[in-house]
């Protein structure tokens, strides 16, 4: 969370232009004139963010969610688990707006390692309550994350809330999947 906010300072006191164009997650493909894709963009996008509506909720939701589940996985795996879903999720947002022909736009935010945490916030605590924001519905976190994959899915698909990386919200959720599975030496990493 302090790098988070660390970032978001130093690109709110700077303008940002600077590190949205070194470090913002860009495609392989962009146009000339645009920056372009470097692998440290895998990890370095989520440490920056288009919004103090933008960072606050996801930093919400990083101090929600997060806590239980370091406190479950121990802080190594939790970092590990954390970097592993916002890698899959730039690695999935890239792959579906390169194969939907995109436009050249950078992706910035921690989305991608948060919806992995709440997969695996529902995947361990699938009975705990939440409580939506708007409207104040409360609902067991394995629902919750549901309607959310589901509405991402959805959104993704037809294109609506442009400039929402959709699918990286989902590849966070897969990266999450997949290190959860290694995690209790189940498919597809079982011996």
């Amino acid at each position: 969370m302090i790098a988070n906010v660390a970032v978001f300072g130093l690109q709110y006191l700077g303008g940002g232009g600077s590190l949205l164009a070194w470090f913002a997650l860009w495609p392989p493909t962009s146009s000339p004139g645009l920056p372009t894709f470097e692998p440290w963009q895998l990890v370095t996008y989520s440490f920056l963010h288009g919004s103090v509506t933008h960072i606050f909720f996801n930093m919400l939701a990083l101090y929600m969610f997060g806590s239980d589940i370091e406190r479950l996985f121990g802080s190594r795996f939790y970092l590990a688990y954390y970097f592993a879903c916002v890698v899959a999720a730039g690695l999935c947002h890239l792959t579906v707006t390169g194969l939907m022909g995109a436009p050249p736009y950078p992706t910035v935010g921690a989305s991608g390692g948060i919806y992995g945490l709440l997969l695996a916030f529902a995947i361990y605590f699938p009975h705990r309550r939440v409580l939506l924001i708007i409207p104040p519905i409360p609902m067991p976190a394995r629902v919750f994350v549901a309607v959310f994959a589901v509405l991402e899915l959805a959104y993704g698909v037809t294109g609506t809330q442009a400039g929402v990386a959709h699918f990286a919200h989902l590849g966070g959720m897969a990266g999450g999947w997949l290190m959860i599975q290694y995690r209790r030496r189940r498919f597809p990493f079982a011996r």
